[in-house]
């Protein structure tokens, strides 16, 4: 199965890994990581030996909690190395300035109403929607990806069906 990217350009065959993301949230796992490897393992490590060291491993909490939070550490190091692996950096600033794309901030309004929301596009790892930063993978921005300014664009989220006006795209921080 293949699918065209609009946001850049290239046809990508789906069954292969990518992650999108924009440069700052790859900035942002890269230290995730460093700080899981250097000093998030070592402590969990340093717990797990302390624990041992009560004694009988079959009724030691400490011992049990320390394992535990080991396997979280190493699962999200694994997670953070394989993301990177197949990080795929987009530019925003390549792309047309008026077509909202991963790592844009697009400001639409609600159809027959005033009600102006704005949001920037990151990838999955890089969303939060309290601060305004919605996945690539939501209704919202899957609707908008490759839109431009002006368009109007159906968005079908679990709260129902409505029609926006794309009011302006900017790269962020802009």
């Amino acid at each position: 199965m293949f699918a065209y990217e609009r946001e850049i350009g290239v046809i990508i065959d789906m069954a292969e890994k990518v992650y999108p993301m924009t440069a700052e949230g790859k900035d942002k796992l890269q230290n995730e990581l460093k700080n899981l490897k250097l000093v998030k393992r070592p402590e969990v490590i340093e717990r797990i030996k302390v624990a041992r060291s009560f004694g009988d491993l079959s009724e030691n909490s400490e011992y049990d909690a320390a394992k535990d939070e080991q396997s979280a550490v190493e699962h999200r190091i694994a997670q953070i190395e394989e993301m990177l692996k197949y990080a795929q950096v987009i530019d925003a600033g390549s792309v047309d300035p008026n077509e909202v794309s991963i790592g844009k901030t697009v400001t639409f309004t609600e159809v027959g109403t005033d009600d102006s929301e704005m949001y920037t596009i990151v990838g999955s790892d890089e969303s939060d929607p309290l601060s305004g930063k919605i996945s690539n993978d939501s209704p919202i921005a899957k609707a908008l990806l490759g839109k431009k300014k002006g368009d109007v664009v159906s968005i079908n989220t679990p709260g129902g069906l409505f029609e926006v006006t794309i009011d302006e795209v900017t790269t962020s921080g802009k």
